[in-house]
């Protein structure tokens, strides 16, 4: 578990389940990824539950018998939230919260709240909130008489605080009003994108907490906010790049998230924009987490839905410094996803290594095999630069007479 002295922050249990769907293994997964959250918001976690069911609840998500046992705790130990795995309906939430008497939060309002503490700029405060009502809407009647008995801290953040006494009507104008202001944004937004000239237009894409703004700071030399937190990027950096003398746009976006609420999706789909409107994509891959495959599936699922999935794309390996190798016979060409590698040339023998052209496996916090990764997009942005401009071809030499020069 993550260590956080409980006095500072909120006491909080996990709940989930293991269903025909999802098995043991794999909720252990989402529950770490989760008690990653609730720390991110703000929360220590003090324990666990979880029960095997052939599908959650429908009244209470799990059984009497487990919510009697989390109520027990709950009341024992002081805890002021509960936060669910999954996306509770209103119905569950309002029937939890009469049992447990406490604060009830679910994944979804977590990842909402975590936006909104994140959120810097006055265009993606706007499209929190738009998501942060969609939300709340349906769960109007229950969460402000809980709203009125709980006071702060996470999943207060946001409308919640300053809207306890809002009916159904004035949600819904309050809905109207963002989108129309997004509206506008948007508009401002693809105007600017439209005079960024023709530069090639490069943007990092990952899982949330892959490293993308530490790579972004490597590359571009600037000091975009980076931190060892879920989303601690969230508005969009933009900067010129120059890889020798090729000039290039570098975009840093939000990061992915299994099970990412689509009220995010929908509200932020003008900040995707920047990926669906990019030339080349940089994929970022934490090869030192157990469940990076998933990852990329999940990137992967969300670029489909922004129609961005068919776009150029370098497979940017990141913290082979972290890799904790598991015990391997080094006379198996380890062609089969295991992993079991610590140097670039066993890297470059797994099965990741074979998913085409454009794969490089870095550091980008120790700065390693950085030359490599600067060639591969060098190479990119030059092909799409001189298919766009044919007649600047000699204005970039290949990466080899560079390296001849310099030598």
């Amino acid at each position: 578990m993550l260590e956080r002295e409980s006095h500072e922050y909120e006491k909080a249990i996990l709940v989930g389940v293991v269903t025909q769907q999802q098995t043991e293994e794999k909720l252990k997964e989402y529950l770490d990824e989760l008690e990653f959250l609730a720390y991110t918001a703000g929360a220590t976690v003090h324990k666990r539950f979880s029960q095997k069911m052939q599908k959650p609840n429908p009244k209470t998500f799990v059984g009497s018998g487990k919510m009697e046992d989390i109520k027990a705790y709950v009341d024992s130990h002081n805890i002021g939230t509960v936060i669910f795995d999954d996306e509770l309906s209103p119905a569950q939430q309002k029937n939890i919260e009469k049992i447990l008497e406490t604060k009830i939060i679910d994944r979804t309002y977590l990842i909402l709240d975590i936006f909104a503490q994140r959120a810097q700029t006055s265009y993606a405060r706007t499209q929190v909130e738009l998501a942060q009502y969609e939300y709340l809407l349906p769960r109007l009647v229950g969460l402000w008489t809980h709203l009125e008995r709980q006071k702060g801290g996470i999943g207060m953040r946001g409308p919640g605080e300053t809207e306890i006494e809002t009916d159904r009507r004035i949600v819904r104008d309050r809905i109207s009003l963002l989108k129309k202001k997004l509206l506008t944004i948007d508009k401002q937004m693809a105007t600017q994108r439209g005079n960024r000239g023709k530069m090639v237009r490069v943007a990092l894409v990952g899982y949330t907490n892959v490293g993308k703004s530490t790579l972004m700071n490597v590359i571009s030399k600037s000091e975009v906010f980076a931190e060892n937190k879920l989303f601690a990027t969230l508005d969009t950096t933009v900067r010129k790049v120059v890889v020798k003398n090729l000039p290039f746009l570098l975009t840093d976006t939000v990061g992915f998230i299994r099970k990412l609420p689509t009220q995010l999706v929908e509200s932020f789909k003008s900040t995707l924009d920047e990926v669906r409107e990019s030339d080349l994509l940089l994929h970022v891959v934490d090869i030192a987490h157990g469940s990076f495959e998933d990852h990329i599936a999940s990137v992967n699922k969300i670029l489909d839905e922004i129609d961005a999935v068919d776009k150029p794309t370098i497979m940017v390996f990141n913290k082979i410094d972290q890799y904790v190798p598991e015990d391997y016979d080094p006379e198996d060409l380890l062609e089969e996803r295991t992993s079991a590698h610590y140097t670039l040339e066993e890297w470059k023998k797994t099965w990741m290594a074979k998913m085409g052209e454009n794969v490089v496996f870095i550091s980008a916090i120790e700065k390693d095999n950085i030359e490599a990764f600067k060639k591969k997009v060098y190479d990119q942005v030059r092909e799409i630069h001189v298919k766009r401009f044919p007649y600047n071809a000699f204005l970039f030499p290949d990466w080899e007479e560079f390296v001849t020069e310099e030598e």
